[in-house]
């Protein structure tokens, strides 16, 4: 299932099958460090996939032979709350990858491309609102840990975070 890979820019028609993995990646995988009140709450917010970032040419998938997403991620240069950043500074955007294909370099692999259209478009520092799961993976790709964070995803919903960043280079 995980063996050829295709990585290539997300478009419009992808939102739906990228919803079905996002949802399918965060139940399986943020069951080990969440409570289940925690995601109950949280991933009908989180599984779903931002149909600009669908649009925006930086948000990236990797599909199998039958089109299917098995991990999806980006980066844009507005925050995840909509707010312009600053010059050469972008933010990592929705990052998963199917549960059947972790710990196989698909992740690194996707997270490769988004670092190098990320400093391709001049982008020096790159900021990641990771989750508890994910800390150690961008870890092992050069983001260091600003602090634990708490996320607003929705009125009254909030999400227990890890804030990141990466230097260029």
């Amino acid at each position: 299932m995980c063996q050829t890979i295709t990585i290539r820019p997300a478009v419009p028609g992808d939102l739906e099958r990228v919803s079905t993995m996002l949802a399918r990646s965060y139940r399986a995988l943020l069951a080990a460090d969440y409570e289940p009140d925690v995601l109950r709450d949280a991933l009908p917010h989180l599984a779903r996939a931002n149909p600009r970032l669908m649009r925006c040419g930086t948000y990236f998938v990797a599909i199998d032979q039958d089109g299917r997403p098995l991990a999806a991620g980006g980066w844009t240069d507005t925050s995840p709350h909509g707010s312009v950043g600053r010059r050469s500074e972008g933010h990592v955007r929705h990052v998963a990858t199917d549960p059947d294909c972790v710990r196989r370099g698909l992740g690194r692999r996707l997270m490769a491309e988004v670092l190098a259209s990320a400093e391709a478009a001049g982008i020096r520092r790159l900021h990641c609102q990771s989750t508890l799961t994910a800390q150690p993976f961008y870890s092992s790709l050069g983001f260091e840990i600003g602090g634990r964070i708490d996320i607003r995803i929705a009125p009254g919903v909030w999400f227990p975070a890890v804030q990141m960043r990466r230097q260029a280079g």
